[in-house]
């Protein structure tokens, strides 16, 4: 068996940072049947462009392979029916809305419990389900710019800036997937559910990690550094080259000076403004114009060798294309294939969660409701009378 074959979660999630956390246990085994409301045409991330048709998309299949989808209108008494069945026979329910729409929809565990004492109710909001912000929506293009990343990220002479990926978005779904699994794993040993409040803003928050605390106990304020050099260790930034960009970095005092003799100045290693990470910091004008210089004198890939074989951290800047083409991209085995009856073969990235030797199956992303008969069915034991009472009350929306 999978890691999580055991696993089922109810997931009423759209968009990026619900279904990247629940992909994670999809991809280890875990059974999501994505509730997907037949009034709305289902996740909007369905219709997200460039590379989209109809009801398709390679952003959503990008978060949503190994699930099932099941269309089903949770306001509708019928649809109810279904999602209450459903929880009886599951071990979460997952949802990623604004963070007073599971009160409303009453997906909360003090609305659940008395289906399924043991279902773990995981709600990833924009704010959490608390706070003044608590009906806000949340998109991750905002809470970088709420949580202070914006501010710390650029150049300093240009404008704040965000990261090229949606971070929040991810993190905040990892965490989210993360209690989930904590929350599964007390429930079965307690008996008892559980609501796990997860939300962008707190994870956005806690990444700011030590220059938040240096901030909370000193006067030290983070700001923008040049050519993103690291906030205390120098050098540890990106240099550019004859043709191209490197990030070379010192985190240990041995890297310093197997640094200063590969690039032919040792005695920098003998300056005393440079001695240790300290000097280093407290004289960086001094030094890393001496650096930029002598990285400007050479190619990025003479400078990799010389810097690799003295044992000297260092890196490409590469483009996505260069990094889905690294030798170690392939040696990870970290791009597969599904097949998709609209797009053919499409390549995807692999999830980073290794568990065991068994190597992960990958399956397409669900279209919108083909799993309905399946989860019905076989799942919920439901005849071809009880469906078409269903259909007649609205549980799949006005077509039914």
């Amino acid at each position: 068996m999978r890691p999580l074959e055991d696993a089922r979660v109810i997931a009423i999630e759209q968009y990026a940072a619900g279904p990247f956390g629940s992909v994670q246990l999809a991809d280890l085994g875990a059974d999501i049947i994505k509730i997907e409301d037949p009034a709305s045409g289902g996740d909007i991330g369905r219709y997200v462009p460039p590379l989209q048709e109809g009801e398709d998309s390679l952003f959503f299949e990008t978060f949503n392979r190994n699930k099932r989808s099941v269309g089903l209108d949770l306001k509708a008494p019928a649809g109810r029916a279904v999602f209450e069945d459903l929880v009886r026979v599951s071990d979460a329910v997952y949802s990623n809305l604004r963070g007073d729409v599971p009160h409303d929809l009453r997906i909360t565990y003090a609305d659940l419990e008395h289906l399924n004492e043991r279902i773990v109710c995981c709600t990833l909001t924009g704010f959490g389900t608390t706070g003044p912000r608590r009906s806000e929506p949340g998109y991750d293009y905002f809470l970088q710019g709420i949580a202070g990343w914006m501010d710390i990220t650029g150049e300093p002479s240009g404008p704040p800036t965000k990261s090229g990926l949606s971070l929040v978005d991810y993190s905040a779904g990892l965490v989210a997937a993360v209690a989930m699994l904590t929350g599964i794993h007390a429930a079965r040993r307690d008996g008892v559910g559980m609501d796990c409040d997860l939300s962008l803003f707190d994870t956005a928050l806690a990444m700011l990690t030590y220059p938040a605390i240096w901030h909370l106990n000193s006067a030290f304020t983070p700001t923008r550094t040049h050519h993103s050099a690291h906030p205390s260790l120098v050098p540890f930034q990106a240099f550019q080259t004859r043709d191209a960009w490197i990030v070379v970095g010192c985190p240990k005092e041995k890297f310093w000076l197997r640094l200063v003799n590969a690039i032919g100045l040792p005695e920098l290693a003998t300056d005393p403004r440079f001695s240790t990470f300290a000097d280093r910091r407290d004289h960086a004008e001094a030094l890393l114009p001496v650096l930029e210089s002598v990285f400007a004198a050479r190619t990025a890939s003479e400078w990799l060798d010389i810097l690799g074989a003295a044992g000297v951290p260092c890196s490409p800047v590469n483009t996505v294309a260069e990094a889905l083409r690294d030798e170690q991209t392939a040696a990870r085995g970290m791009i597969v294939e599904t097949e998709h009856p609209r797009f053919g073969t499409i390549g995807q990235l692999r999830s980073p969660v290794r568990v065991g030797a068994a190597e992960p199956v990958y399956r397409r992303a669900p279209l919108r409701g083909e799993h309905r008969d399946d989860v019905l069915r076989d799942l919920l034991g439901y005849d071809d009378s009880r469906i078409a009472e269903l259909r007649a009350g609205g549980a799949f929306g006005q077509a039914g």
